[in-house]
């Protein structure tokens, strides 16, 4: 990477979940205090804030640190669907590596429990859209597509729901903590053929922080780094007419780029978290991440290999199927929960001997894109 380089040193987060009667701030303020605590830093140390979110109106970030007293220094909102989180997490480390600070506060929020239900609203200016396009139909096409090209089956989309739920079980901050078997994924209610409920994530509410600091900062302060390696954030190419389904190419472009960036292949990876918004994404990330060729996913979760314990662990966390996706603190969850694997505090889910983590975010697979954002951060120990 360019210019100075970038730790994280402290981490937080609730449990996400359903919290109808929470406020933005009251889901983000304990994540913070959790994140600035575990830096062994005070308050009055953060240069800048950056607050990643969706759904959270005005001044999100400024409405959530003036209860903490944190207010005078810059505050930052950043808007970009599912990778609002990652994408205030890219932010924030280019701030710091280009010198202008020395120290970082990321958050990451949103409250889904406001719409009361039902799929994310999208804008109806778009024609996707006003065509009827929501996110279990358009994945529910990659799955078809999929499926039919590499004669795969519903069970093996089923497999992914399994593994994420047993992770999750072993995860205190999930919003899902009970494994699932096949049969029980198979007897879940339809949603939009082949996907049906457990292969879908949940709506829900949560909050995540992660404090970022300059190597001289980090040094000074005695707090336990891990190293940003790569962070890269890339918009989706617009493309009208036909595109392909089952090849998410931001993704692909992200990641050659993070590769490059980080001095690393995809073989060097410990574990990764992925946006595995629905059962078939999983699987589609494998490929674009370089996990496997095409065609080849199904087989690495039928054979363990991104299961605890495996070759590379995908989602130890319960990933979005089960840890939940509350759109803008997904990121910032995912990386902090890199940063819990990498300094080997996640007890029972913990990988053994982590020392490379992946997270990877996407948002908003519409519009003529095959998604709007895509983040990728590589972190080392």
């Amino acid at each position: 990477m360019n210019g100075r380089h970038v730790a994280v040193v402290g981490a937080g987060m609730i449990r996400f979940g359903k919290y109808p009667d929470a406020s933005y701030p009251d889901l983000a303020q304990p994540a913070v205090v959790d994140a600035i605590r575990s830096a062994g830093i005070e308050p009055h140390e953060i240069d800048a804030t950056f607050c990643g979110h969706s759904f959270g109106g005005m001044l999100t970030g400024q409405r959530i640190l003036k209860g903490l007293g944190m207010t005078g220094e810059a505050i930052v909102n950043v808007e970009n669907a599912c990778s609002s989180g990652a994408g205030a997490f890219h932010q924030a480390q280019a701030a710091i590596a280009s010198g202008e600070i020395e120290t970082a506060l990321v958050i990451g929020v949103d409250k889904l429990t406001q719409f009361a239900g039902g799929t994310l609203p999208l804008n109806v200016e778009d024609h996707e859209v006003a065509s009827g396009m929501v996110m279990p139909a358009l994945y529910a096409m990659r799955a078809q597509r999929y499926l039919h090209d590499y004669g795969y089956d519903a069970d093996d989309l089923a497999r992914v729901s399994v593994k994420a739920r047993a992770n999750g079980a072993l995860n205190p901050f999930a919003q899902f903590r009970k494994p699932v078997t096949l049969e029980e994924v198979r007897a879940s209610r339809p949603i939009a053929e082949p996907l049906n409920l457990f292969q879908c994530c949940p709506t829900g509410d949560g909050g995540a922080a992660v404090v970022l600091m300059s190597a001289e900062r980090a040094r000074r302060s005695g707090a336990t780094p891990v190293w940003v390696r790569a962070s890269v954030l890339h918009s989706g190419r617009y493309m009208t007419g036909f595109r392909d389904f089952t090849l998410p190419e931001i993704t692909v472009r992200s990641a050659k780029d993070a590769y490059e960036q980080a001095g690393i292949g995809p073989d060097d990876l410990d574990f990764a978290e992925v946006h595995d918004a629905f059962t078939i994404a999983e699987l589609l990330y494998y490929e674009a991440l370089q996990l496997c060729e095409r065609g080849e996913a199904p087989r690495l979760v039928a054979d363990g290999v991104t299961a605890l314990g495996g070759r590379v662990p995908v989602n130890p966390s319960g990933g979005l199927l089960a840890k939940g996706h509350p759109i803008g603190a997904t990121g910032v969850g995912q990386l902090a929960e890199a940063y819990w694997q990498l300094t080997g505090r996640c007890g029972d889910r913990q990988v053994a001997g982590a020392r490379i983590g992946l997270t990877h975010v996407t948002g908003g697979g519409i519009a003529g894109f095959d998604h709007g954002a895509c983040a990728i951060t590589i972190l080392a120990a």
